[in-house]
């Protein structure tokens, strides 16, 4: 029963970090067709006003912290501490 357990918790955490993924990487590819189209059409319609910049900033910076939530620092300490606690339970439950 515990390996069940131990199972379903693993599939449920890696489901998760597939699903931070691959919506990361859709936000990425959105912006990589997105951006291109919106500085075309800017340079089309009115070269002298560069107002791509602006959604291209805005959003760029978007996907930097939508990146540091996926990749980044304290990710690992998360996990370090998630792991931490199931050990203090699991030493809790052998004692009961």
């Amino acid at each position: 029963m515990e390996t069940f357990n131990k199972e379903t918790t693993a599939y449920e955490r890696a489901a998760k970090r597939v699903k931070e993924l691959k919506e990361f990487y859709g936000n990425l590819t959105s912006y990589c067709i997105v951006i291109p189209f919106l500085a075309f059409l800017n340079l089309i319609t009115a070269p002298g006003h560069l107002w791509f910049f602006w959604p291209m900033l805005g959003w760029g910076i978007g996907i930097a912290f939508h990146a540091v939530t996926v990749f980044g620092i304290g990710k690992s300490w998360e996990e370090k501490k998630i792991k931490e606690l199931m050990e203090e339970e699991k030493g809790k439950m052998k004692t009961l």
